[in-house]
């Protein structure tokens, strides 16, 4: 994020009419009847009107709501992100005990290849009887490879299923974020809006319980 969430606050400057202030210190020349010290009136303050005022406070509002709705949004997507941790170990762990039939395969593979080898080497010193034994152990052993390989597949198969629902999860996650991440920036532009057409800005007390008055006569509704 490239900024911080900030909770919002309307910062109300009242000011509804413009003060006169005499000088009590005023000296009158009797000759040309004219004052030293002329009374002073101050400048008068220009007030928001009422369709302006009704406009900043809806802002404002809409300004705050987002800003909640973006905080649990925020909020869904840390927990998404623990639980993806939590997946991953597991999915880890799924990969590490495949990678270790993986290699038992690999090592029953080549022990079978060398078995057979040895075998074919040492065949014409051996016995009838002793070469059937050892001829017999070998073709066991060959046929019990077969489903070590199905296993070893199945459990591949298994795991790409899992595989694949986590990459899926960590895509809408990302996506999670990116919708995040724009909604903030637009909240934010939103707040910057409404500071430069509202904040600091005097209005009268009677046009806000007006506007007050309106929107709590539609929230009744």
């Amino acid at each position: 994020m490239k900024r911080i969430l900030l909770p919002l606050a309307l910062v109300i400057a009242v000011s509804a009419q413009a003060q006169i202030t005499t000088n009590t210190k005023a000296k009158v020349d009797p000759k040309n009847n004219k004052v030293s010290n002329p009374v002073v009136e101050k400048p008068k303050v220009k007030l928001m009107t009422r369709d302006e005022l009704r406009s900043c406070i809806d802002q404002q509002e809409n300004n705050s709501k987002e800003a909640e709705s973006i905080k649990a949004e925020q909020n869904a997507y840390k927990a998404g992100a623990e639980q993806l941790k939590a997946e991953k170990a597991t999915l880890e762990a799924g990969e590490a005990s495949l990678a270790k039939q993986v290699g038992e395969v690999k090592a029953e593979r080549e022990a079978i290849l060398k078995t057979h080898e040895t075998l074919t080497a040492e065949a014409p010193k051996l016995s009838k009887e002793d070469l059937k034994a050892r001829n017999e152990a070998y073709q066991a052993r060959a046929a019990a490879f077969g489903p070590m390989v199905d296993a070893v597949k199945a459990a591949d198969a298994e795991q790409g299923v899992k595989r694949k629902a986590f990459g899926e999860k960590v895509d809408a996650l990302e996506a999670q974020f990116k919708v995040i991440e724009e909604r903030t920036e637009k909240h934010f532009d939103a707040n910057d809006k409404w500071k430069a057409e509202c904040q600091n800005k005097a209005y009268d007390e009677n046009d806000e319980k007006a506007v007050r008055k309106e929107r709590a006569a539609a929230a009744g509704k």
